[in-house]
């Protein structure tokens, strides 16, 4: 009977988990869209949806610590917990690169429309596939899928690049947009910034799954 109570509970954390993903995932989604489309509502909604985040993440670390005290799980189940805290504290990151970008948002509304040539849209959508991608795989403990996430990681660092020097020659060009061109590279690096926590709930994902731990693994290979 305690053993069904434990596996009701590691059910409830996960549920707690995965209602915080969805939050962060619409606040990067909506950021995004307040950036394109200079709706300063969505980036009222944005900053709400942080403040639900963060409690969110209180709720589950305390839900995880008292498991680990009062269960003291083994294998698996001790990955799993350990995992759940690590990507708890990613997913509340992902929630303030979403605020910042909302925050660029509202700066850019007070100056002049421009042109960029960089597709911050483009960037958010396969920013946003990744976080998808890695709930997912969390969701259905997919492995498989969790590694499809870790090999995006790479086109996003470059897409990043891409941007940061694309608008360091439009500001030397146009002195005159540079803090409009600024702000899209401060905009791009939180994306960059939220594929990397999306990158960290992958590998995650895969240390609960398989006990493996593959970050060293990538690190090593992208030094050769």
């Amino acid at each position: 009977m305690p053993r069904i109570h434990f596996q009701q509970q590691l059910v409830a954390l996960k549920d707690k988990l995965l209602a915080m993903a969805a939050l962060s995932q619409q606040a990067l989604h909506l950021s995004v869209e307040a950036y394109i489309t200079s709706d300063m509502g969505l980036c009222d909604h944005v900053i709400e949806i942080e403040a639900g985040i963060n409690a969110a993440e209180t709720s589950v670390d305390e839900m995880a610590y008292d498991l680990l005290a009062k269960e003291q799980p083994m294998a698996i189940d001790l990955r799993f917990i350990l995992s759940v805290i690590k990507i708890n504290g990613d997913l509340e990151r992902i929630g303030d690169q979403a605020t910042n970008i909302a925050q660029r948002a509202q700066i850019l509304n007070d100056l002049p429309k421009i042109s960029l040539p960089v597709d911050i849209s483009e960037m958010g959508e396969k920013v946003g596939i990744m976080i998808r991608r890695a709930i997912q795989s969390l969701l259905e403990a997919d492995a498989k899928l969790a590694e499809s996430v870790l090999a995006m990681d790479d086109e996003i660092d470059q897409m990043n690049r891409a941007v940061q020097s694309e608008l360091v020659e439009v500001m030397q060009r146009q002195p005159a947009v540079s803090s409009q061109a600024l702000n899209a590279i401060i905009v791009s690096r939180n994306l960059e910034r939220a594929a990397d926590h999306a990158t960290n709930i992958a590998e995650d994902v895969i240390f609960w799954v398989r006990g493996s731990d593959v970050r060293h693994k990538f690190s090593l290979a992208e030094a050769d």
